[in-house]
């Protein structure tokens, strides 16, 4: 896939500028909580095994299983990274978007 045929939907890059944040601590859940923080909205914990699985399709997310422990039940935590072709979607949608709010400050401050 390329840059230009792939587009990162809103609660996308919500969840890779968080896993970016959290660093080598992101999970589904750690990642949900860091959104919350930020932008004071919560999301269900499907949407994000869900929106976690697609990244990962698309290239922009790698993940990986930590050992198992007694008091997950036995199942392992998946761990996710951001890859280097997710950085550059995140860099290319962030220049759109500034590009987009360039000149608006007034608009915006004004309504």
């Amino acid at each position: 896939m390329t840059a230009s045929s792939v587009r990162l939907g809103h609660f996308e890059q919500l969840v890779l500028l968080a896993v970016l944040r959290l660093g080598d601590a992101a999970y589904a859940s750690a990642i949900l909580d860091e959104i919350d923080h930020a932008t004071g909205k919560t999301a269900s914990a499907g949407s994000m095994y869900v929106t976690l699985d697609r990244l990962e399709e698309k290239g922009f997310l790698r993940s990986r299983l930590a050992d198992s422990t007694s008091e997950r039940g036995g199942r392992p935590r998946r761990y996710v990274t951001v890859t280097a072709y997710g950085l550059r979607e995140l860099r290319s949608s962030r220049a759109a978007l500034l590009k987009l709010w360039r000149g608006l400050e007034g608009v915006l401050e004004n309504s």
